[in-house]
């Protein structure tokens, strides 16, 4: 396995950024949220936040097929037609997407000084034209963008086929995956609003090979949230750190 010491910590410059989208640099999370409640109302069924969690980061349909499965209404719905009935919903609320607080400035902000900056977004190509319509100056600043939609992503988060194909369409070529900072909000999206946006070192690299390593930034990832929401508690209390 893996040395997991080498993949949670940043001992290189970082010269590269690769962001993720949803729930990051846009608000969209709360419109899918709402028409999945009013596709679930139709059969008296409420949307859970653990079904959430592992539908984040997923492709369409793998997505698709986790909501109609784990919410008991495959018998009544396909994921197939869940994603048609969802898609009119969608269209009319992605437009009204608002930038994350502090997103636009961090983007500028590399981008001035000259550090290389690129999306990686499960989100397929015509989801991702309707929620950045009004950001279009901002996401030009972006040196490439990987939808999930893309031909080199074979799979959804967390196997690591969007960041492999992110990484490597930086102009620089070869690029030493140690030198890359990626911005994640969640484990495949995990722990989301709940707690702080998390910022981590994915080495892309090792990724390819070692399965167990996604499970090792997964954990890192986790347990560092829960260390920054613990820190915000006690200095509510004035605990100094």
């Amino acid at each position: 396995m893996a040395n997991p010491d080498r993949f949670l910590s940043i001992t290189k410059p970082i010269t590269h950024v690769i962001f993720d989208m949803d729930g990051l640099l846009l608000d969209t999370e709360k419109f899918c949220n709402e028409v999945q409640e009013i596709i679930l109302g139709r059969y008296n069924k409420s949307f859970d936040w653990n079904v959430k969690v592992k539908m984040l980061g997923k492709k369409a349909l793998e997505a698709a097929r986790i909501f109609v499965g784990e919410t008991g209404i495959s018998e009544f719905l396909s994921a197939e037609q869940f994603l048609i009935d969802r898609e009119d919903m969608l269209q009319a609320l992605f437009p009204k997407s608002e930038l994350m607080p502090g997103a636009g400035r961090l983007m500028r902000h590399l981008h001035a000084k000259g550090i290389p900056i690129c999306l990686a977004t499960s989100s397929h190509k015509r989801h991702f034209e309707v929620k950045t319509q009004r950001h279009r100056e901002l996401f030009s600043l972006l040196h490439h963008v990987v939808l999930g939609d893309d031909f080199e992503v074979k799979h959804g988060k967390p196997s690591p086929d969007i960041f492999l194909a992110a990484a490597k369409r930086f102009e620089d070529g070869q690029i030493d995956p140690c030198n890359i900072l990626v911005f994640e909000d969640s484990p495949s999206g995990v722990l989301a609003e709940a707690l702080n946006n998390v910022v981590s070192c994915l080495n892309i690299d090792e990724l390819e090979y070692d399965v167990e390593l996604i499970n090792v930034w997964w954990l890192g990832l986790l347990l560092w949230s829960l260390i920054q929401g613990w820190i915000k508690v006690f200095r509510s209390y004035r605990i100094r750190f």
